[in-house]
């Protein structure tokens, strides 16, 4: 009798056992669920970073690549330097021709001056005058064309040396000296560090649970560590593949659907504001953006994602 009792609440004890893990396991089950279903997120992130294309303002040939290629740069470094020596002759010309306009205006103030003291003495007539204050009118409008022609020679030689516009990476590098560039056709690309952001495209079901400000977490394919951001803003619009414009501008709209409809994909633009030390961002790697959305527009729901910071991080490391 006492083993049968004791069977029996050996039997219960695994039936209790086995219902507690299940039950534990569907609780971990509907957490992880409801995590998946209410956090947006999607693995088809990117890192992005505006491109400069650098062009000459002056054709020429080039007399120096100061910079080489995957080279960290900063704004007003000199990148390349065009040959000066055609531009200087045109400067110097330009100079000559300015002494030379300023000494006839200083000839004909000097000639109307007179004019106007004899004026009232009867070998001046009021045409000479008139033609004196024409002769000081014309002289100063040459000097004033030799002036702009003067400055305009100047900063084509300042424009021979082509400075970086922002702080970056040069990229793709092929310039070299000897080369003949035109100018405002790009020689080399530079990659802006300051705009380095990550951009996650969202399905358009997702939208909804993302606000501007939600707080971010960036995971870089091969990095362990987790980068911290926040929603800087959500696209405006995307392009309709489903619509063109006809050949007399009316609207093109294709007359198929497809009974299975793939979510659109939104991109949201996601500032960085933590990064390990150590990190490189690379324009172009893949990242998984996980966005956690405020809880009622109070904290984030996330409770180790800090307040978004407004400032950049200097521990972002640039490729380079």
């Amino acid at each position: 009798m006492v083993s049968v009792m004791i069977a029996r609440f050996s039997r219960l004890l695994k039936a209790a056992f086995t219902l507690t893990l299940f039950a534990v396991a569907l609780a971990v089950g509907w957490n992880f669920w409801q995590g998946y279903m209410q956090t947006p997120w999607t693995r088809d992130g990117h890192v992005r970073a505006d491109v400069v294309s650098i062009a000459p303002d002056v054709a020429g040939p080039v007399a120096a690549v100061l910079v080489s290629d995957n080279q960290t740069v900063e704004k007003g470094d000199v990148l390349v330097r065009i040959d000066p020596e055609r531009f200087q002759i045109a400067l110097d010309l330009a100079d000559a021709t300015l002494k030379d306009r300023s000494a006839s205006l200083d000839q004909a103030r000097r000639d109307a001056e007179r004019y106007h003291r004899l004026k009232n003495g009867p070998a001046v007539s009021q045409q000479n005058i008139e033609q004196a204050d024409l002769a000081v009118e014309q002289a100063s409008a040459a000097y004033d064309e030799a002036k702009a022609n003067r400055d305009l020679a100047a900063l084509n030689l300042a424009r021979t040396e082509v400075r970086a516009p922002v702080n970056g990476v040069v990229s793709n590098l092929s310039l070299n000296p000897g080369d003949y560039v035109s100018s405002g056709a790009g020689v080399l690309a530079l990659i802006d560090t300051d705009t380095l952001r990550v951009e996650g495209y969202f399905e358009e079901n997702q939208l909804p649970r993302i606000a501007v400000g939600d707080a971010v977490s960036v995971e870089l394919m091969g990095h362990p560590q987790t980068l911290r951001g926040h929603v800087e803003s959500i696209a405006a619009g995307i392009e309709d593949r489903e619509r063109t414009n006809g050949s007399n501008l009316l609207a093109n709209v294709t007359p198929t659907f497809s009974w299975v409809r793939l979510a659109q994909r939104v991109p949201v633009r996601v500032a960085l504001d933590d990064v390990p030390a150590g990190t490189r961002l690379v324009a172009g790697l893949t990242a998984t953006v996980s966005v956690h959305p405020r809880r009622g527009g109070g904290a984030p729901a996330d409770a180790s994602a800090a307040e978004p910071a407004t400032a950049r991080p200097a521990a972002v490391e640039p490729a380079g």
